[in-house]
């Protein structure tokens, strides 16, 4: 709503608030002003001209050379306007004027002739161009003949005006009026609402009667609708205050019937529309709903093909305007109209609402109706208007009314007392103090102590509760006055979880490893639901969730692994030549059946790695590492390092994996995941060259977590390093080796390492040789040979007996 503080100040006195200072109350009060901008920047030295003489200019056929009487003087002025002409009135800027953009006005020569001075249009005085009414959007500002010569242009043309912006809440339709928002200041300066005059002298020797009838065959939707009769009226252009205020207000002067219709809207919060009598084509009007497939072309010369859901305004036979939102082209008000039929109408919300969501038109008018209208202005703006037309278009106003009246205009009545108020706000006010904000509101009120019985007037459609008015009550009395304390009760810092620390730790140590991170569906098909799922849920016997009504066939189950879509996304790029990949995704996955009290399947957190390509390349000493199995080894290892829990890993077979190259990882002899290659089948499905993936539970990893200690001390004692290489069978694993070793050497036996694998020449067929390095460290001592010695040997002894091995030489 644009808020134009000149025409403001016709109904409340705003005493010397600026009207910056004047937005921060209404601000603070509950309706935020979103921002104030002037009419137009400061011009100085434009007055009013009286133009004595227009002649050609002698050298150019475009230009006119104009003796202008500006009052205290006579100026010469060559003009290109193409509506200049003798006898008018215009705003004339003296030599040394300033106008909007530091515009200066100097005394110049138009080909050979001398030019002092220079006559304005409004866009060159700083009026938008979208609000200059369009017969004279391409020349000069013509005032009419009361206008005095000499007079500053500034206060006739409203330049000095400020626009307040406010934004409106759905609640608040009184609002969306020049008298509402003077009852919302008046309350918030404690001032009289000044209101117009709706007293008009009507002729009585005919009655609207006589003119037209009005017949409404669905009163659910059309309550109450009033038609006013004027007759004789001239279409000219409406008073120049009147289209200073409008363009302040964003609506742009057409004519004065047009205007004053506007106007009213603006001022009472009423839509208003008037037809041309004698094209109306009828007698009679009739409300009804709009027949299917009925059309209607309206005002912007579109024609709407309408449905039983609209209200329509007829003449009996066809429709002649969309009821709320938008007149009829046929009936519009023209140049040539002299009998207007004015229509004052209640109409229902929904259905307005409802028809511009159809037909995409949304006006002033139907943005109002959509909000709820006063009631008990609806015929008092129809009385405004006709006053409005009998002193600007000459019309006369023929008595009474054609009205079909079932509205319902009684006031809401809401009980409060000052106990329950003050209670509610914290406040110690008192009951006059109540009183006295009641008083402001212009709210009528009973008294019995400290109980008031509020009538609350229907322009203020958004009170019916106690909760209301309670409201109403603290912004008047203003917010800033109310009291305020800290909550009470025992608070504490916000930080994260422990399982999102973890989360954040992870992610960071993948993403730091080189991954990117991606976000698949957590839906997929039924080919790829039971691909590359991890050992442990595939033996929980999981069943794929499919979805009750999928969208499509590609997105109709649940997954059970984050792999088959992240290997989508590394082949939908390898096909668009990006050939080295590595991305992870940390996601969950749903498992059926294992919770016995739910029908949802469980949520299991779990992260998933695909690698393609180069890992790592150096270009000056000409080195490149591929991707391979102990590149992916090394991030998942590296990963629980970095959480300090212990893993081992034995060598596995998963369907569309490489039977040679897979492995299950495990905490604590619990399978928590695989790492490996894909099988070179599927990778040629995939048209990927050697991946290789991996999966964890990070459940599982989560909860081991847990039972690490979170500090380790560094140890003061220094440490002895022992290596020892074992000639095995071919089959053995190297990892069995080195849990035996960890066993039989704890507790001195502080960290175990394979640095070789030797398998040729010097060695019996289906032997290898597998070299560790042992590292000796007591974290209250310093070991004695004697003790290395003994624990080495144990070592030894332990795995040539279990494994059938003996020590390299």
């Amino acid at each position: 709503m644009l808020v134009s503080y000149n025409w403001l100040k016709k109904y409340v006195d705003l005493g010397n608030l600026t009207p910056e200072e004047l937005a921060a109350k209404i601000t603070k009060s509950g309706i935020e002003v979103e921002g104030v901008e002037y009419v137009a920047e400061k011009s100085t030295n434009v007055v009013v001209g009286y133009v004595e003489s227009c002649e050609k200019h002698p050298d150019a056929d475009k230009l006119n050379l104009c003796q202008v009487d500006v009052g205290e003087e006579k100026l010469q002025i060559i003009c290109g306007a193409p509506n200049v002409a003798q006898g008018q009135k215009v705003a004339v800027a003296k030599p040394g004027a300033v106008l909007p953009g530091n515009f200066k006005i100097k005394k110049v020569k138009l080909r050979g002739i001398e030019s002092n001075g220079m006559i304005c249009s409004l866009k060159e005085l700083g009026i938008e161009e979208k609000y200059i009414p369009t017969d004279i959007a391409d020349g000069i500002f013509v005032f009419p003949e009361e206008a005095t010569v000499g007079e500053p242009v500034d206060e006739l043309l409203n330049l000095n005006d400020a626009v307040l912006e406010l934004d409106v809440l759905a609640n608040r339709a009184d609002a969306l009026s020049m008298l509402g928002i003077a009852y919302e200041v008046a309350a918030i300066l404690d001032q009289p609402v000044k209101l117009p005059d709706e007293a008009v002298q009507v002729e009585e020797s005919a009655t609207v009667a006589n003119y037209v009838s009005v017949e409404v065959e669905a009163a659910e939707l059309n309550p109450y609708y009033g038609a006013f009769m004027i007759k004789d009226v001239e279409i000219k252009p409406s008073p120049l205050w009147m289209r200073n205020y409008l363009m302040a207000a964003g609506i742009r002067p057409i004519n004065n019937v047009v205007d004053i219709t506007n106007y009213v809207l603006l001022e009472y919060g009423q839509p208003l529309h008037a037809f041309d009598y004698d094209r109306f084509g009828s007698e009679k009007i009739v409300v009804r709903r709009a027949k299917h497939d009925e059309t209607l072309t309206t005002l912007d010369g579109q024609e709407r093909i309408l449905t039983d859901e609209n209200l329509v305004i007829t003449n009996g036979k066809e429709p002649v305007a969309l009821a709320g939102v938008m007149g009829g082209l046929d009936s519009e008000v023209a140049s040539e109209t002299t009998n207007v039929l004015l229509e004052a109408a209640y109409f229902d919300a929904i259905t307005v609402r409802k028809t511009v969501k159809q037909t995409g038109l949304r006006s002033e008018s139907s943005t109002r109706f959509e909000k709820g209208v006063d009631p008990n202005r609806v015929r008092k703006a129809g009385a405004r208007a006709c006053l409005l037309l009998q002193q600007y278009a000459g019309g006369k106003v023929i008595a009474g009314t054609a009205e079909f009246d079932r509205l319902d205009r009684t006031e809401k009545v809401v009980e409060i007392d000052t106990p329950h108020i003050n209670n509610r706000l914290g406040t110690e006010m008192t009951t006059d103090d109540i009183a006295s904000i009641l008083k402001r509101l212009q709210f009528d009120y009973k008294q019995d102590d400290d109980h008031f019985t509020v009538h609350v007037p229907t322009r203020r459609g958004d009170i019916t509760l106690f909760e209301d008015m309670l409201e109403e009550v603290a912004r008047i009395y203003g917010y800033d006055n109310l009291p305020f304390t800290l909550p009470e009760g025992a608070g504490q810092s916000g930080g994260l979880t422990v399982r999102q620390q973890l989360k954040r730790r992870v992610k960071n140590f993948v993403q730091g490893a080189g991954l990117m991170e991606t976000l698949t569906y957590s839906l997929t098909n039924e080919r790829d639901v039971k691909r590359l799922i991890s050992p442990e849920v595939a033996s929980s016997a999981a069943s794929p969730v499919a979805l009750a009504m999928p969208m499509s066939e590609d997105h109709k189950y649940l997954r059970l692994s984050i792999l088959p879509e992240l290997l989508n996304v590394l082949s939908y790029n390898r096909a668009r030549s990006q050939v080295n990949l590595g991305y992870y995704e940390m996601g969950s996955i749903f498992i059926s059946g294992q919770n016995e009290l739910s029908e949802q399947p469980d949520e299991q957190l779990r992260i998933s790695g695909a690698l393609t390509g180069t890992w790592s390349e150096q270009a000056w000493q000409q080195e490149k590492k591929e991707v391979d199995f102990y590149v992916v080894k090394g991030i998942v290892e590296g990963l629980f390092d970095f959480l300090q829990i212990p893993v081992t890993y034995s060598q596995t077979k998963v369907t569309d994996m490489h039977p040679g190259r897979c492995a299950v990882v495990k905490i604590a002899d619990k399978t928590v995941g695989f790492i490996g290659q894909l099988h070179p089948t599927f990778q040629k499905q995939l048209d990927l060259k050697e991946t290789y993936v991996f999966d964890l539970n990070l459940e599982e990893v989560f909860a081991a977590y847990d039972a690490v200690p979170s500090f380790t001390a560094i140890p003061k004692y220094p440490s002895i390093a022992r290596d020892i290489a074992f000639i095995l069978d071919k089959n053995v694993h190297a990892g069995d080796v080195k849990k035996v070793i960890e066993e039989v050497g704890a507790p001195l036996v502080n960290r175990v390492d394979i640095f070789d694998l030797y398998q040729g020449d010097n060695l019996e067929e289906g032997k290898k040789s597998i070299a560790y390095s042992l590292l000796y460290q007591h974290p209250e001592k310093t070991l004695k040979d004697e003790e290395v010695e003994e624990s080495y040997q144990k070592i030894i002894a332990a795995v040539n007996e279990k494994f059938n091995a003996y020590v390299r030489s």
